[in-house]
């Protein structure tokens, strides 16, 4: 209680100067495309190991839609095709460091 005594009147944010707000730009959050409907790929292929690799991450986990950019038609596909590569040994299912 003492050290709120000790600030005066400025509160718990200090001194924000005449205009009192922040001078950082916003962020402005850029649309993420699927890419899978930009490149107008049907269904995601298990054998297409290159472009399955990009929605998986450094665990082994696949990405959800709001980290990767799918649509949800997409993100249904991705998951079955990353399994079957999985199943195949396409794809690791953990990380190399983790075993």
């Amino acid at each position: 209680m003492s050290d709120r005594r000790d600030r005066g009147d400025r509160g718990d944010r200090g001194e924000r100067g005449e205009r009192g707000g922040n001078n950082r730009r916003k962020f402005v959050a850029r649309r993420k495309v699927c890419i899978y409907c930009a490149d107008k790929i049907r269904t995601p292929d298990y054998k297409d190991v290159k472009r399955l690799q990009r929605f998986i991450s450094e665990r082994g986990k696949i990405t959800p839609r709001r980290r990767s950019g799918t649509c949800a038609r997409h993100q249904r596909g991705l998951t079955v095709a990353v399994k079957r590569a999985r199943h195949l040994a396409l794809l690791p299912f953990i990380a190399a460091h983790t075993r």
